[in-house]
């Protein structure tokens, strides 16, 4: 008797372990797709996370998800399934993929984090932040409109303008610099960091980091 009592116990703690393996994250890279839009600022989103997946062996190789308009991997870090995509649609439409996404895997913006350009932050500096406006980037923008707001962003600096009378939608398509292009490894060592601490904590800090060596 003294076995059945304690079984229920051992029931219980199974249970609890269980309901931490269903934990679902979802991260998404903002870009355009095409050639056309590879390697430009505007992409540093889905290099971004091109670099995470390729970076971690757990995540299977890109699906065209074409039913949810996107690309789309997954894999299990810890006790947290990852899915990561990059929209199929262009930027100012980002949020169809998104919300499609979100609703099939019934994931809420609470569980988001969306890695994007900003032009408003210094090239060299990363921005981490939960919720806040869209500050005139269309994909922010559409993903808001579909969502809300309240999704974590890491927003990737590629500001200041050069020279600043440039149009900004000029601008973000274009190529990093060559000094810029020399630091892209130490920024994506930063935010494979970043997307490392997200998956595995909590909650996403509101800071600023820096890569330039």
């Amino acid at each position: 008797m003294a076995w059945l009592q304690k079984r229920p116990q051992v029931s219980d703690s199974i249970q609890f372990y269980s309901m931490g393996l269903n934990k679902t994250k979802l991260i998404v890279g903002l870009g355009n797709p095409g050639k056309d839009y590879t390697d430009s600022r505007h992409n540093i989103g889905f290099a971004v996370i091109d670099a995470f997946v390729t970076a971690n062996p757990e995540f299977e190789t890109w699906v065209d998800k074409k039913d949810l308009k996107c690309l789309m991997s997954s894999g299990r870090l810890g006790d947290t399934k990852v899915i990561i995509i990059k929209p199929s649609t262009y930027m100012n439409l980002s949020g169809e993929a998104v919300l499609a996404v979100s609703n099939f895997y019934k994931i809420s913006t609470d569980n988001m984090l969306v890695v994007h350009d900003e032009l408003d932050v210094e090239f060299g500096q990363i921005r981490l932040r939960t919720g806040g406006s869209s500050a005139g980037h269309n994909g922010l923008k559409s993903v808001i409109k579909l969502l809300n707001e309240n999704f974590g962003r890491v927003r990737i600096g590629i500001g200041p303008k050069v020279p600043e009378t440039i149009d900004s939608a000029d601008f973000v398509l274009q190529k990093f610099s060559p000094d810029q292009q020399a630091q892209l490894p130490n920024l994506i060592k930063e935010t494979n960091a970043i997307l490392s601490e997200y998956v595995y904590g909590e909650r996403l800090p509101t800071e600023t980091r820096s890569f330039i060596i």
